[in-house]
């Protein structure tokens, strides 16, 4: 009895660089492996900064800065993801998840014996509810600052996506 495909598989082609006929869609243009993948590009600078292997304000450094969002962009350009935006949000996402885990595991060696200190009417609060405030603070603006770099890289990606689907006018270059 040959084997019927059901309708949810997908089928490969070895022939095209594609998928065959039949395209997956995924809810958020990509398979989550391929989000959670792009968001590592960009986890090892949150390491490397915290260890003070690298440091702000080098060519080394910008590389870790600018190159993972590049990628990002390309790779929902050549995969023709239908809403980049949304896509590099939920990549940003995760890399703000992997910000937060880093910075939070690596917190005792970036902060050494001189941890942050609350001043004025909180000065004499419990060093503990401190640590617990500043590092809530942190796990907070690792989310918003990943969620950031997905929004600004969705639209770069969804404003050049715009750019390349345009016909060009009169057949001729």
């Amino acid at each position: 009895m040959p084997h019927q495909q059901n309708s949810a598989e997908v089928r490969f082609s070895p022939t095209s660089p594609r998928l065959g006929h039949t395209r997956q869609r995924h809810r958020l243009g990509l398979p989550l492996i391929a989000i959670v993948g792009l968001a590592c590009l960009a986890a090892p600078r949150v390491v490397l900064h915290d260890l003070n292997i690298i440091e702000e304000g080098t060519f080394v450094n910008a590389l870790f800065v600018f190159l993972p969002p590049l990628i990002w962009i390309v790779t929902v350009l050549i995969a023709r993801v239908p809403k980049p935006l949304i896509t590099l949000l939920a990549v940003g996402l995760c890399y703000g998840v992997f910000l937060a885990l880093g910075h939070q595991l690596l917190w005792n060696h970036s902060v050494g014996d001189n941890p942050p200190q609350l001043g004025g009417n909180l000065s004499g609060l419990d060093p503990s509810a401190q640590s617990l405030i500043f590092r809530s603070f942190a796990v907070g603006s690792s989310l918003l600052i990943g969620v950031v770099v997905g929004a600004i890289s969705g639209t770069i990606a969804s404003g050049l996506k715009t750019l390349f689907r345009r016909p060009r006018r009169g057949g001729q270059d």
